[in-house]
C-alpha cells in the first residue's frame, strides 16, 4: 500500500492521470462536435432570451449548491463558496467524458488544488456523501409531484421510490450525529472521527434548505428551456425530467455521466408523449446547458483566483 501511494504521488503518475483526463475530454469534445455538425445544434431554433434565462438559473443553482455544501464543513475549515462551486462545475464538465461516480473524485481534486483552507480527503468525502443524501432529500417533493402527475403505473412507482429514498436519506442525515454517539460506535476510531466531522442537525438543515433551492432553480431552468424549445412545457414534465436525470446519476457504474442523464431524461419525455426526436434534442440541449454553465463557473473561479494571485504578487513587488 505504501508503494502504491508513493507511485500515485509521483510526478509521472500525475502527468499520466492528467493526460488520460485531457485525452478523454478532447475525445468527448470531438465526438460531440461531430454529432452536432451532422445533426445540427438542438438550440438553433430556440428562443434566445429564454435560453439565456435558463443558463442564468443553472449558474445560480451551482451557487446555492456550493453554499449548501459549505455549511457541512466545520466553521473554521470551510472552503470558499466559489471554490466549491468551481468543483461542482468541473464535475459537470468532466461528466462528458468520465464514467458515472468519477465526478466525486473531480470535486475532491478541485477543492484540494485551488488555494484556500486545506481540508482532509476524509472530511471532503464525508461532506460529499452527505451532499448526495441531501440531493435525494431535496428531490422528494419533486418526485412526489411527478409521481402524482404520471399516468403510467411503472413510472409512478419509480418516482415514488425516488421520493421514499429521499425521505430515508433526510432521516439518515438528521440522525447521523446521534448515531455517531450511540452505544459502541464511540469506541472505534472511525466513530470518534465521525463525531468530530459530521454536521449537527442545525447546519445540516441549513444545507438541506440551500440544496433544495438549488434543485428548485434547476427545475425552473428546465421548465424555461422547455418553453424555449416549445416542447410541451409544464412544471410536472420539467420535474419528471429532472428527477429521472438525477436518479440515473446515482447509478454506481454507468457510461459517461452526462450521457446517462441525457438518456434517462429523454426516456421520461418519450414516455410522457413527447416525439422521440424532440425528446432527444431537448435532453442533449439541457445537458449541454448544464455543462456550459458549469464551465462558466469554473472560468469565473479560475479568473478570480488568478486575479488574487497577480494582485498578491503586485503588492509583494511594491514592498
Amino acid at each position: 500500500m505504501g508503494r502504491a501511494v508513493h507511485v500515485l504521488r509521483s510526478r509521472r503518475a500525475r502527468v499520466a492521470v492528467n493526460a488520460v483526463f485531457v485525452t478523454g475530454a478532447l475525445a468527448a469534445a470531438a465526438l460531440t462536435g461531430l454529432h452536432f455538425a451532422h445533426n445540427g445544434w438542438p438550440l438553433r431554433s430556440a428562443n434566445p432570451t429564454l435560453v439565456v434565462a435558463a443558463g442564468a438559473l443553472f449558474v445560480a443553482a451551482f451557487a446555492f449548491k456550493a453554499w449548501g455544501w459549505q455549511r457541512l464543513f466545520p466553521a473554521g475549515q470551510r472552503p470558499e463558496a466559489l471554490t466549491l462551486a468551481a468543483a461542482g462545475g468541473a464535475a459537470s464538465v468532466g461528466g462528458v467524458a468520465l464514467p458515472g461516480r468519477f465526478d466525486e473524485a473531480i470535486r475532491i481534486a478541485v477543492v484540494r488544488k485551488l488555494p484556500g483552507k486545506r481540508v482532509g480527503i476524509g472530511a471532503l468525502a464525508l461532506t460529499l456523501i452527505v451532499v448526495g443524501l441531501l440531493d435525494s432529500a431535496a428531490l422528494t417533493p419533486m418526485a412526489s409531484v411527478a409521481a402524482a402527475a404520471s399516468e403510467r403505473g411503472g413510472v409512478r412507482a419509480g418516482f415514488a421510490l425516488v421520493a421514499a429514498a429521499g425521505l430515508a436519506a433526510a432521516a439518515l442525515v438528521l440522525f447521523l450525529p446521534r448515531l455517531a454517539q450511540m452505544g459502541w460506535v464511540p469506541r472505534f476510531k472511525l466513530g470518534r472521527w465521525l463525531q468530530e466531522h459530521c454536521a449537527c442537525r442545525r447546519t445540516a438543515s441549513q444545507a438541506w434548505f440551500l440544496i433544495s433551492v438549488s434543485w428548485a432553480l434547476r427545475g425552473l431552468a428546465v421548465f424555461v428551456l422547455l418553453q424555449a424549445l416549445s416542447v410541451g412545457a409544464s412544471f410536472p414534465l420539467a420535474l419528471a425530467f429532472l428527477c429521472a436525470s438525477a436518479a440515473s446519476a446515482a447509478l454506481p457504474i454507468a457510461p459517461a455521466g452526462a450521457a446517462t442523464q441525457a438518456g434517462a431524461g429523454a426516456a421520461i419525455l418519450i414516455v410522457s408523449g413527447i416525439p422521440k426526436a424532440d425528446a432527444l434534442a431537448f435532453s442533449v440541449a439541457a445537458q449541454g446547458m448544464v455543462i456550459l454553465s458549469g464551465a462558466a463557473v469554473v472560468a469565473v473561479a479560475g479568473a478570480w483566483h488568478l486575479a488574487l494571485r497577480l494582485n498578491g504578487r503586485g503588492v509583494a513587488a511594491a514592498r
